[in-house]
């Protein structure tokens, strides 16, 4: 196993255990696959955060393989677990926007959400690969998170632009395009200030920042909502609200180590219809890494 699936499957762990150990209860039971038996597997999905209509489908389709292949037992059937997860989260003719080249992200997300750390290892990880990496700094709310920014442009060697704190971050925002282009930049990142879905003036002020970039920028542009795995279906609803103010491309998962419902990442996809293109399982700056279904599907049930 890599040392990044090994970190993977370490970061599942809590949700990996609740939904093993429920699935072990029904391997215990014995080898009949019943009604009782589907049921209970339900059950077990929904509790990881799965989502009823994504579960429901995903339950039908296991039945119909259970009878077409004539499956002999619980096992069998739970061994192919895995593959209904991975069809889930897997998004057709999905391009990872944060690899291409030239390339602008608008990073969009509540407070707390990992958001400004986010930005930074995005950064460090186009600049190991040899691209140039612009950061721009259009949270002017919070003086930590230019702060934070600061160390990891650092340690990326990459340069930032900022402004004072209370600026329009609109205007940050056009500077950091301007410069983009001046430079040719490979990959343009643009913070954002945190704010709360339910405010309608702060998600007024991220469209105005949006268009802005939109009518200024060569590259083409794509906005990345930092979801945080551990707030659950409250994340999905306030991932809706960010769709709907400034249309959401995919998603960068966050915090999945922190929590026993990691099958959020399930429900994010089916009701958003967008793919996750980053997953985190932890602070370092090797711990937020391109998303694969199978590898992650395979994490959460304890496949090698």
């Amino acid at each position: 196993m890599s040392a990044w699936l090994d970190r993977l499957s370490k970061g599942l762990s809590r949700t990996r255990d609740q939904l093993s150990g429920q699935l072990n209860v029904l391997l215990g039971r014995g080898p009949d696959v019943d009604e009782t038996f589907w049921g209970d597997l339900e059950d077990a999905l929904v509790g990881a955060d799965m989502g009823v209509t994504a579960v429901t489908e995903m339950v039908e389709r296991l039945r119909v393989t259970a009878k077409r292949q004539a499956l002999p037992d619980a096992r069998a059937v739970l061994e192919h677990l895995a593959t209904e997860i991975a069809d889930e989260l897997r998004v057709p003719d999905v391009a990872d926007f944060i690899d291409a080249s030239p390339s602008t992200v608008i990073v969009v997300g509540i407070n707390g959400t990992g958001k400004t750390t986010t930005v930074g290892k995005l950064a460090k990880a186009a600049a190991d690969e040899g691209r140039s990496v612009l950061i721009g700094s259009a949270d002017t709310f919070r003086a930590a998170a230019v702060e934070q920014l600061h160390i990891w442009a650092e340690r990326a060697g990459v340069p930032i632009v900022e402004r004072e704190r209370g600026t329009d971050p609109a205007s940050v925002a056009f500077d950091a395009v301007r410069e983009a282009k001046e430079s040719a930049t490979d990959l343009l990142i643009i913070d954002t200030a945190g704010r709360l879905h339910t405010s309608k003036d702060l998600m007024a002020e991220l469209s105005k920042v949006k268009r802005i970039i939109e009518r200024e920028s060569v590259a083409p542009v794509h906005t990345l909502l930092v979801m945080d795995a551990t707030t659950g279906q409250n994340g999905l609803t306030q991932a809706r609200e960010f769709d709907t103010a400034v249309g959401i491309d995919a998603i960068a998962l966050t915090k999945l180590d922190g929590t026993a419902k990691g099958g959020i990442a399930v429900a994010v996809v089916r009701e958003l219809g967008v793919p996750i293109l980053r997953v985190g399982v932890g602070e370092g700056e090797n711990d937020l890494k391109p998303f694969d279904p199978e590898e992650f599907a395979s994490a959460l049930v304890g496949l090698r």
